[in-house]
């Protein structure tokens, strides 16, 4: 090859890299930031920040979300930009803000076709970052933050301002900004797209005792200076709706009319609760406002009146209107579906809509709520107008209740779900710490997405703090539900670790985040009194403090590399809800222990004994530090909700040290010895596969020998769902029932058994409820090549034993948070054989599977046998 022809060949392979690096960059482009800090478009360079415009008749919402964008490119860079509202920008380089329709200068660009704005224009909350050349007369160039609505606009400046360097929780956690020097924006189109789901945000309740003594103290009341701060958040975070605080006293637009006014300027979507209808409090059920029973069948026409005074406040405001109604103090109305009477109801608040507004009902948009006995009404064939959007709800404990059937009809107003992070009621209040983890959100409200649940999606998050990593990974997935997936899910971790502390010890962090998490969805803190460890078989109870100690001193090591100022944030985020849980997990341990040696008359038990009220102590000192230390005192009274003591659904007033006894240390007593569950165990000749040992054989579901998936079903491993392991699912969901034959979508595990004749198969399940309108749950087993046998998971029968149809044995389920089938199959032949675990309905999530070989042989313990010994 020539020297000229060879430079040609070496120059066509660099153009190839580079427009092959292009387009990988095109692909990824969503995981890619659009922020440098060394060149592009000068958003802040060598100390100069290129200033901000926006037109003086933009929306006053957006005027003043930009004065915010203002101060978070100051926290970066420490640089502040000038701010301008009333002028062209004529010379340099600019900042441009504005709405497409609503701002003279916006639109002065696309008349000019200097931007092309049809991607974005008449989408729902959709904005478009794009330098442009030449934008106005003697202007070199300009950033253009332009939204489909007030919303995208706003969304656009915040976005940008995430990117930049400051967390959405930068107020709410004490997250301090990623300085920059130097600020630049990639020249281009930059854009998140359009939101999947329409309506995406956050209920605020049971808000006491921990946000009521936060915010009476520093705010006053529940009024628009707390709001603000709320409002700020939800917009950070790309939401749009908002169920406002509720409890008795609250009422958010008669506490401060301020608050109605400022949700409608930002763009807050406002709604009330399932039993608040017509924009009304249920706490302003008292005079002056109402009086008489909360009866429409007794008192029609003061709660016709009450409803109207109500949609005539907000009537001119962006408002998701509840219809529908639940009894006084959020029962149900009757022991009886009362069909015909809600029926009556929601035409009667329709009628009220149309007066009040001038404009047909299906023009302001409304939501019915299928809440706990209201779901019964919609089962028993009450129906409302096509435009009113759906809610279906979670049986409050994160597991959705109830979906439309895959094949159903489009309805005009769609269909939404209302999830939970925190509860008040059975089978116990849980509204302490989080205790959710993203990979079950994931799951569920993925199954709700793939059964076109699109329009609402709202989640309970108590007093929002300390909810914000799965406030957010919630709103971040209903942004965009097909982002996130079974195969990137673990990613989201990190990536937001980065985002609050940067990418240094991002990985660390998230791996914290993900095994607090973990540990906590295992028993929620307020049912720990049950005594539920095992104190014997598998070390099971020590294990528990082990994993939660060990967590504790990964997690404090890594602070002290961390600077200082992100301390707080730090405590906030990950050190406080490790070091809470680990001691009261030690707490209760210690307090099992002392009653275990107590009965036997062991002396170890004073140990345990002193060792509780030391831990118990700890607890307290550890809510005084968060209340008068964290941030200098910021936060007083936001921890202050009761964990400790619960004896039925409801918080005790205080938290109550748990008994123990002491034991006479001169007392003669027999020592207990421990169970030994795990025998060392021998390994037969030729075995292949997990091995029987002690008469059971345990496997983690994803650690199947072979798989079988015919198109288009694949299965998923869900990694960090489960209580000891990971989970596994069959997709796709939309494939729904599929016939049980030989050949349907199989997993398949090897197993050795030393004995035989009948065993038991204990599949460990997520609690999931049959959210389906078709009659149960299945899913197919076999062993080695004979024909499946079809399992009901959802078998049991309904029951009226929790305010609405749940299971029977739903309490255990949930509390245990696992759903145990058990399936009896008789063994001929001891040696190598295979279990084989069929798709037949979508949605359920296996995680563990346990095979008892001989009647009531399962040693005794909460998260079931450690998986047995595999051979090759």
């Amino acid at each position: 090859m020539k020297s000229n022809q060879f430079l040609l060949f070496l120059i066509s392979l660099v153009l190839l890299s580079c427009n092959q690096d292009n387009k990988n960059l095109e692909n990824n482009k969503e995981f890619q930031s659009y922020i440098q800090t060394d060149a592009g478009f000068a958003v802040v360079n060598n100390n100069e920040a290129t200033p901000i415009y926006l037109s003086d008749n933009e929306h006053s919402g957006v005027i003043k979300i930009a004065e915010k964008f203002q101060h978070d490119i100051e926290r970066v860079t420490n640089v502040k930009p000038n701010l301008i509202v009333d002028k062209e920008p004529t010379e340099g380089v600019a900042i441009i803000v504005g709405t497409i329709g609503q701002s003279k200068l916006i639109d002065k660009l696309i008349s000019d076709k200097k931007i092309d704005v049809s991607s974005i224009q008449g989408k729902w909350d959709t904005f478009l970052l794009e330098t442009v050349k030449n934008p106005f007369e003697g202007v070199d160039e300009a950033l253009v933050i332009v939204g489909s609505n007030k919303r995208g606009t706003i969304y656009g400046m915040f976005d940008m301002s995430y990117e930049m360097g400051v967390s959405p929780v930068y107020y709410w956690c004490d997250v301090p900004a990623n300085q920059k020097e130097n600020v630049f924006i990639v020249r281009g189109s930059h854009t998140k797209g359009t939101p999947k789901v329409k309506y995406r945000g956050i209920f605020i309740n049971d808000e006491a005792p921990g946000l009521t003594s936060w915010v009476y103290p520093k705010f006053g009341d529940f009024n628009a200076e707390f709001y603000e701060h709320v409002f700020e958040l939800l917009l950070r975070m790309k939401g749009n709706y908002l169920w406002p605080a509720m409890w008795s006293p609250r009422k958010f637009y008669a506490d401060d009319p301020a608050n109605g006014e400022l949700a409608n300027e930002l763009g807050i979507v406002m709604g009330t609760s399932h039993h608040e209808p017509l924009a009304r409090a249920h706490a302003e059920w008292k005079p002056p406002f109402a009086k008489g029973p909360w009866n429409y069948s007794e008192n029609k026409d003061e709660l016709e009146e009450f409803w109207k005074g109500g949609m005539e406040r907000a009537k001119d405001w962006e408002s998701l209107i509840t219809v529908g109604m639940r009894g006084d103090g959020d029962e149900a109305m009757s022991e009886e579906t009362a069909t015909d009477l809600l029926e009556t109801i929601v035409k009667a608040q329709r009628g009220i809509i149309e007066e009040v507004t001038g404009k047909p009902a299906d023009e302001t948009p409304q939501i019915w709520a299928l809440y706990k006995e209201v779901q019964d009404y919609y089962d028993k064939g009450m129906r409302v107008p096509d435009d009113v959007t759906l809610l279906f709800c979670d049986d409050n404990w994160g597991n959705i209740r109830k979906l439309p059937a895959l094949d159903a009809e489009p309805r005009e107003g769609g269909y939404g779900i209302y999830y939970h992070f925190d509860y008040v009621g059975g089978p116990r209040s849980y509204k302490w710490i989080n205790t959710t983890q993203i990979e079950r959100v994931w799951e569920q409200m993925h199954l709700a997405y793939e059964h076109d649940v699109k329009n609402v999606w709202i989640v309970n998050v108590g007093d929002i703090k300390p909810m914000e990593f799965p406030i957010e990974f919630f709103l971040d997935y209903a942004w965009d539900p097909d982002k996130w997936t079974a195969d990137n899910l673990q990613d989201y971790y990190t990536q937001w670790a980065a985002k609050q502390f940067g990418k240094e010890h991002a990985e660390a962090i998230g791996e914290f985040v993900k095994k607090y998490t973990k540990f906590n969805a295992r028993r929620k803190p307020e049912q720990l009194n049950d005594y539920v460890y095992s104190l014997t078989n598998f070390n099971e109870a020590d294990k528990i403090v082990e994993d939660y100690n060990t967590l504790l001193n990964e997690v404090q090591d890594l602070k002290q590399k961390l600077p200082k100022e992100y301390h707080n944030a730090y405590y906030h985020l990950v050190e406080h809800p490790v070091e809470a849980s680990a001691n009261l997990n030690e707490l209760y341990i210690a307090a099992q222990k002392n009653k275990w040696y107590a009965e036997q008359g062991n002396p170890l038990a004073n140990e345990y004994a002193k060792k509780v009220e030391e831990l118990f102590v700890k607890d307290s000192l550890i809510t005084k530090y968060y209340h008068e230390e964290v941030a200098g005192g910021k936060w007083d009274g936001m921890m202050s909700q009761t964990h400790i003591g619960y004896t039925y659904w409801n918080s005790p007033r205080y938290n109550n040290i748990p008994e123990t006894t002491l034991v006479d240390e001169n007392t003669e007593y027999t020592a207990v010895e421990e169970e030994k569950a795990d025998a060392e165990i021998e390994i037969p000749n030729g075995a292949k596969g997990f091995i029987e040992n002690n008469n059971y054989i345990s496997i983690e579901a994803t650690n199947f020998t072979d798989k079988s998936e015919p198109e288009p079903f694949e299965w998923k491993t869900v990694e960090n769902l489960g209580k000891t392991g990971s989970s596994i699912i069959s997709l796709p969901i939309k494939e729904g029932r599929v016939e049980l034959t030989s050949s349907s979508p199989k997993l398949s595990y090897d197993v050795h058994f030393k004995s035989k004749g009948t065993i038991k198969v204990h599949a460990y399940f997520s609690p999931t409820i049959n959210y389906s309108t078709r009659e149960g749950m299945y899913y197919g087993l076999s062993f080695n090549d004979k024909k499946p046998t079809l399992v009901n998971y959802d078998s049991d029968p309904l029951i009226f034993n929790y305010n609405g149809k749940v299971p029977s044995n739903w309490h255990n389920d949930v509390g245990d948070n696992i759903k145990i089938i058990t399936t009896e199959f008789e063994i001929n032949e001891i040696g190598n054989h295979t279990l084989n675990y069929f798709r037949v309905d979508e949605g359920l999530v296996l995680q563990k599977i346990v095979i008892e070989t001989s009647e009531n042989s399962l040693p005794k313990s909460y998260l079931g046998p450690p998986q047995s010994h595999f051979s090759e």
